[in-house]
């Protein structure tokens, strides 16, 4: 005697006897690509209308708030570049008043803290320069100003512990701009094609 639903022969090649069970639908696959993939996760001819790019299309907001800090790193050092051609000033009237009294140490004293002013002023014009030059290209440079962002966070690091006390809001922003620009997110921003 044999029951309705039972094949005499087993079951088809590739399947597994049904026993009166029934079977578990099959589990779907993801959908394979029908064409070769495009550099970036793109398709050839441009990107698939409904499909999400691998790049983002617009600045993240990571890479905008380092361009912020970076803005607001140069406010910080034209103001110090302020105070340190007054201190310069300062010491030039002193030297050039004292010049007349005072004895050769002195006077040597004085031309040393002049040229460390000069040396600290040269330092705030070129950190100042980079950091406004390298947050103007944030919105279409490359890989290149990630790289010099990283190195000029770093720099920052640097130069602003050898000043602790005075130099601790740069270290906190330069750690920031250092944190952000190195995410992915800022990774992909800047290593996104450009047409």
């Amino acid at each position: 005697m044999s029951y309705p639903n039972q094949n005499p022969y087993g079951p088809p090649p590739g399947q597994q006897p049904n026993y009166g069970y029934p079977q578990q639908p099959p589990q779907p696959q993801p959908p394979q690509p029908q064409q070769p993939m495009a550099p970036y996760g793109g398709y050839p001819g441009g990107p698939v209308p409904g499909m999400q790019p691998q790049y983002p299309m617009v600045m993240p907001g990571g890479v905008k708030a380092a361009r912020v800090l970076l803005f607001v790193l140069s406010g910080l050092n034209l103001i110090g570049l302020v105070l340190a051609v007054m201190g310069l000033g300062g010491v030039s009237r002193a030297s050039h008043d004292a010049s007349t009294y005072a004895a050769a140490d002195d006077i040597t004293a004085m031309n040393v803290g002049k040229g460390l002013l000069i040396a600290v002023i040269v330092i705030i014009v070129i950190f100042t320069g980079t950091a406004i030059t390298l947050a103007l290209q944030f919105a279409n440079g490359g890989g290149g100003v990630r790289v010099g962002t990283i190195v000029f966070g770093v720099a920052n690091i640097i130069l602003s512990l050898c000043t602790f006390p005075l130099g601790l809001v740069h270290t906190i922003l330069g750690v920031l701009v250092l944190v952000f620009v190195s995410k992915d997110e800022g990774n992909a921003w800047f290593n996104r094609p450009r047409y």
